[in-house]
């Protein structure tokens, strides 16, 4: 970021975003095309923006600002949250926040966004969608067991939801379809590498290099293992207070669930990983921890 670039802090919402800068004060303009351009309009190319990854919200928004030109920082909604609280920031608003950010953008080192290539958008957007259908599945199938405990086992209801976890079924096999193809298309040797490791199957690689977009976003495989939520949380302090270890959980779900999986069977056929989860239980650790231990060595190994 160049020092002397002017900062203007962004808090964006569905309908809206405000804008704050120490020069211009606050504006809010409308979260829509006509309201990128009149903001675009008093925008000059020593202006560097700063907003939140504010799920789908900010994305149109950012993506304009890149393609006009603009210098901006996404950053993760819970570094701001943090820099608020440590501010002792007690007043909630959108004006606020928007001031908060460009304070954080003015004190923080920022790094440039550059948007992912539109076959990884539509993954991750195919990714979301299967995500969506595989609970809705999932709920189906419990419903469909409840009311076969409960003895009907026929009816309308049971064929309404036999009905739908077909069709459920069929839409989602269709977007995996879809989305390996992308990923055959653009990411093939990745993807065939991934597939080489033991343990390691076609959906997780899939998804992998959906979360990581390809791996060019990380610089190794701790900071992927601490965005998927994998690395080792220590809470501990003086002689009072002893925590237990725990992994952060507060990252990609759905890529973490699936490399735990995975690593059930690395421990079986994945030399490596076998003699990392024999020597952990050896020395008298949880299984668990040790099936962590190796879903991080699978983010390693890829």
């Amino acid at each position: 970021m160049n020092k002397n670039s002017t900062i203007l802090g962004i808090d964006i919402s569905k309908d809206s975003f405000d804008v704050f800068s120490e020069e211009g004060g606050h504006k809010s303009f409308r979260n829509t095309l006509e309201g990128f351009r009149l903001f675009y309009k008093a925008l000059s190319p020593d202006h560097w923006v700063v907003m939140e990854a504010t799920g789908s919200y900010h994305h149109r928004l950012a993506l304009f600002l890149h393609q006009k030109g603009i210098c901006l920082s996404v950053v993760n909604p819970l570094v701001i949250k943090r820099f608020i609280q440590m501010k002792l920031n007690r007043v909630k608003t959108d004006k606020s926040d928007a001031r908060m950010i460009c304070q954080y953008g003015e004190e923080a080192s920022l790094d440039p966004w550059n948007p992912d290539p539109e076959y990884m958008r539509e993954c991750k957007q195919l990714q979301s969608v299967i995500g969506v259908y595989t609970k809705q599945q999932t709920a189906l199938k419990n419903k469909l067991h409840s009311l076969t405990c409960c003895g009907c086992t026929s009816g309308c209801m049971v064929r309404s939801l036999k009905r739908q976890l077909k069709a459920l079924k069929g839409e989602i096999t269709a977007l995996q379809h879809q989305m390996e193809a992308l990923i055959k298309e653009h990411e093939k040797d990745v993807y065939t590498r991934i597939q080489s490791i033991p343990g390691m199957g076609k959906k997780t690689a899939m998804l992998l290099i959906g979360a990581t977009n390809g791996f060019r976003d990380f610089e190794s495989s701790k900071q992927i293992a601490s965005y998927l939520g994998l690395a080792p949380h220590e809470r501990s302090s003086g002689s009072s207070i002893r925590g237990r270890s725990r992994i952060g959980k507060n990252g990609h779900s759905v890529v973490r669930s699936h490399l735990f999986l995975c690593s059930f069977t690395a421990c079986l056929y994945n030399p490596q990983c076998k003699a990392l989860y024999d020597r952990i239980v050896r020395k008298g650790k949880s299984k668990k921890l040790a099936l962590i231990a190796v879903s991080n060595k699978l983010i390693k190994q890829a």
